[in-house]
């Protein structure tokens, strides 16, 4: 399913884009702060490959915030590189995203650089500079404006996803955020 993977202007006050999967357009928003590194923000990058975006791709904007926890040592890397990788090209910026998940148990501090270096060959883009963009001071600093924007909402764990503002924290179902989102979509139609 091709998807459409934009950057749009964002709502807050901080005016930088966020990356955002589905429906750009759409007025249900779905905000996930999350952290590269996290097990249970993987199991959310899972339910939002295998049924959110199945399901509501054509009517829902799902939006990326990048919250890496302090505990995590990769976590802040990852979301730089995955900053640098989505301004190349949007697409393998959601690709590293989901390779992060998928990796997670694979990739540790000590091996980061190599993996960044082999995820960026095998998707086109170029290995030296996704590498050299971890030290760019204005991806870092993307990232900690996002991460000081959850402190701001209450977020404390990841992830932490909104539904027009309504929060599911850390482990949820699908049949949970997927009611919220149907009951935003519906109070959207019936304003129509």
């Amino acid at each position: 399913m091709k998807l459409a993977i934009l950057f749009v202007a964002a709502l807050s006050a901080l005016a930088q884009e966020y990356i955002v999967e589905g429906e750009a357009t759409s007025p249900v928003r779905v905000v996930a702060y999350e952290d590269l590194q996290c097990i249970d923000c993987a199991s959310y990058r899972r339910m939002l490959d295998e049924k959110l975006l199945p399901k509501y791709a054509k009517t829902v904007a799902f939006e990326h915030r990048d919250y890496p926890l302090p505990k995590h040592q990769w976590a802040r890397p990852a979301a730089i590189a995955a900053r640098y990788l989505s301004s190349v090209k949007p697409e393998t910026g959601i690709a590293f995203r989901r390779y992060c998940a998928s990796k997670i148990d694979d990739i540790n501090v000590g091996n980061f650089e190599s993996k960044l270096r082999e995820f960026a060959v095998k998707n086109g883009a170029d290995p030296e500079k996704a590498i050299a963009a971890l030290n760019d001071k204005s991806l870092a600093k993307a990232v900690d404006e996002e991460y000081q924007e959850g402190v701001a909402r209450g977020v404390a764990r990841t992830p932490t996803v909104f539904v027009n503002g309504d929060p599911f924290i850390e482990t949820f179902s699908f049949e949970d955020i997927s009611k919220s989102i149907d009951a935003a979509l519906g109070a959207i139609r019936k304003s129509k």
